[in-house]
C-alpha cells in the first residue's frame, strides 16, 4: 500500500508540474473536473498519505488491527481525491461522507479499548451531522438552480433568489467548520487522542483542512450570500481562543490538538478575508507542520524535562528590536506577496505577519546561548528566507488556482477588520505576558472549554 500511496504522489507531481503552465482543465464525463487545484491536493495527500503509511510500517508493527488501519487510510485517501476533483454533488457529497466515516473509524481502530469505541461514536456523529448540513446547502442550490453539476450552480448563484443563496451558504459553512474543528464543534477533535499517532497525523494533515477545499470551491457563494464577515468572526474567535487553551494542556497530544483548532480558525479566517488562495497555502504549510509533530511526538515525550517557567522580562532595547523586525517583516511580505499595499482587508494578513516575526525574534533575542551579533542577525536571516519561501509558495499556488472563480478577492476593511486587529495585538501581549494564569476564572473556562467528551477518557474500568 505504501508503494502504491507513493507511486500516487510521484504521478500528481508529475501531472502538477507537466500542467503548470498551462491552466486549463478538462472532464471526466460530467462527474469530474481536473484542474490545477485538484493536482495541488491530489499532491498534499498522496504525500502525507504515502509518509503515514510507510511511518506505520515499523510504529503499528505488531498492532492487531494493523492491516485494517493501513486499508482505511487508503480509502480515506482516495476520498480526498474524489471529492476535490467532483464536479457532480453525488460523488462530492459521497467523498465527503467516506471521510468522515473513514476518520471516525481510525479514532476507533482499537476496537479492544471502550474509550476508543467512545471518542468514535462521539466524532461519527459530527460527522453525519456535517455531511447532513453540506448536502441540504449543495442539494438547495442544486435543486434551484436545475442542475447537479456544481460548476453549473457557480456560474447560476446570480439568478438565485437572496434567500436560496443565505440559507445554502450558512448550511455549507456549518457543514464545513463542523469537520475542522471549530468552535464551538471542537470537542470531537479533543476527544480523538485514542488514535494512534500515525492515525493522528493522518487526521490532522489532512481531515481538518477539508473545510478550506469546500469553501475555496463554493467561493462565488460566499461572495454573493455576503458571509464573509460571519467567517472571519468565527474564525478569529476560534484562533485566539485555542490559542489560549494550547498554553494550559499537559500532554503532548492534547497541546497540539488545541494548536491545530487555532491553526484552522486561522485558515477560516482567511477565507473570511477574501484570501482563499492564502487560505489554501495555510492548509499546506500546516499539514507539512503538523504531520511532522505529531510522528516526533514520542521523541519529544522522552527528551521533556519538568523545568519552572521563566518570568517575563524584556529590556527596551530588546522590545525595539522586536518593534522593528515585526515591521521590516511585514514590509517585505507586502514587497513580495502584494497583500497589504492598499487599505482591504489584507492589511491583516499584514498585521499577523508583524506579530508572527515579532515573536519569533523575541525567542531569540531572549536565548542566553547566542551572541550580540547572532541575536541580531539570527532573526533577519529567519524572517528573510522564511518569508521569500512563504511568498514563493503562495504565488505559486495562487497560479495553479488561477482557473477558480472569487478565489482571491480581498473585502474592503471594516470595523470589524480592525476591532480583531486590536483583539489580537491585546491577546498577543496577554500570552506573552502570562496575565491568564492570574486570573483564575478565565484559567478554569479556558481549561473547561478544551475538555474531551467525558466518555472518552480513561473510565471504563470493567474493560481493563
Amino acid at each position: 500500500m505504501s508503494i502504491i500511496l507513493w507511486f500516487l504522489c510521484l504521478g500528481s507531481i508529475l501531472a502538477l508540474v507537466l500542467s503548470y503552465s498551462n491552466t486549463t482543465q478538462f472532464y471526466i464525463g460530467s462527474y469530474f473536473k481536473i484542474n490545477g487545484f485538484t493536482l495541488l491536493v491530489w499532491t498534499t495527500v498522496t504525500f502525507f498519505s504515502a509518509i503515514v503509511s510507510t511511518y506505520s510500517k515499523t510504529y503499528l508493527n505488531g498492532f492487531k488491527y494493523h492491516n485494517m488501519f493501513t486499508l482505511i487510510s487508503f480509502v480515506f485517501t482516495i476520498s480526498v481525491m474524489a471529492l476535490v476533483a467532483s464536479n457532480h454533488l453525488v460523488p462530492f457529497l459521497l467523498s465527503w461522507l467516506a471521510m468522515g466515516l473513514a476518520t471516525s473509524r481510525l479514532i476507533g481502530i482499537n476496537a479492544d479499548w471502550g474509550e476508543a469505541r467512545e471518542s468514535s461514536k462521539y466524532a461519527r456523529r459530527f460527522f453525519l451531522s456535517s455531511s447532513l448540513l453540506l448536502s441540504a446547502g449543495t442539494l438547495s442550490l442544486a435543486f434551484n438552480s436545475k442542475s447537479l453539476l456544481i460548476s453549473d450552480i457557480i456560474e447560476n448563484i446570480d439568478s438565485l433568489s437572496n434567500e436560496i443563496i443565505i440559507v445554502s451558504a450558512l448550511l455549507i459553512i456549518t457543514g464545513a467548520i463542523i469537520q475542522s474543528a471549530i468552535f464551538p464543534f471542537h470537542r470531537w477533535l479533543m476527544s480523538a487522542m485514542t488514535a494512534p499517532t500515525p492515525a493522528s497525523a493522518l487526521m490532522h494533515a489532512g481531515f481538518v483542512n477539508g473545510s478550506g477545499i469546500v469553501l475555496a470551491l463554493f467561493a462565488t457563494l460566499l461572495f454573493s450570500s455576503h458571509t464573509m464577515e460571519i467567517l472571519f468572526v468565527i474564525g478569529g474567535l476560534t484562533a485566539i481562543v485555542a490559542q489560549f487553551t494550547k498554553l494550559i494542556q499537559t500532554t503532548v497530544k492534547q497541546k497540539l490538538a488545541c494548536s491545530t483548532v487555532a491553526q484552522m480558525g486561522f485558515m477560516i479566517m482567511q477565507c473570511g478575508l477574501g484570501f482563499f488562495n492564502a487560505a489554501i497555502v495555510h492548509l499546506i504549510l500546516h499539514g507539512f507542520y503538523k504531520a511532522y509533530l505529531f510522528l516526533s511526538s514520542g521523541e519529544e515525550i522522552e527528551m521533556l524535562v519538568p523545568k519552572n517557567n521563566p518570568k517575563i522580562k524584556i529590556s527596551f532595547i530588546q522590545a525595539i528590536a522586536v518593534l522593528l523586525y515585526g515591521v521590516a517583516g511585514a514590509g517585505l511580505f507586502v514587497l513580495l506577496t502584494g497583500k497589504g499595499n492598499e487599505l482591504d482587508s489584507s492589511i491583516f494578513l499584514t498585521l499577523v505577519v508583524a506579530i508572527t516575526v515579532g515573536q519569533m525574534t523575541y525567542n531569540i533575542v531572549k536565548a542566553k546561548v547566542l551572541s550580540v551579533a547572532q541575536r541580531v542577525v539570527i532573526p533577519l536571516l529567519l524572517f528573510f528566507g522564511g518569508i521569500t519561501v512563504y511568498a514563493f509558495i503562495f504565488n505559486t499556488i495562487t497560479h495553479v488556482m488561477s482557473d477558480m472563480p472569487m478565489v482571491v478577492n480581498a473585502v474592503p476593511l471594516n470595523y470589524i477588520h480592525i476591532i480583531f486587529g486590536i483583539i489580537f495585538l491585546i491577546g498577543f501581549f496577554i500570552m506573552k505576558l502570562g496575565v491568564y494564569k492570574n486570573t483564575p476564572w478565565l484559567y478554569v473556562k479556558l481549561l473547561n472549554a478544551s475538555q474531551p467528551y467525558k466518555k472518552t477518557v480513561l473510565n471504563l474500568k470493567k474493560q481493563h
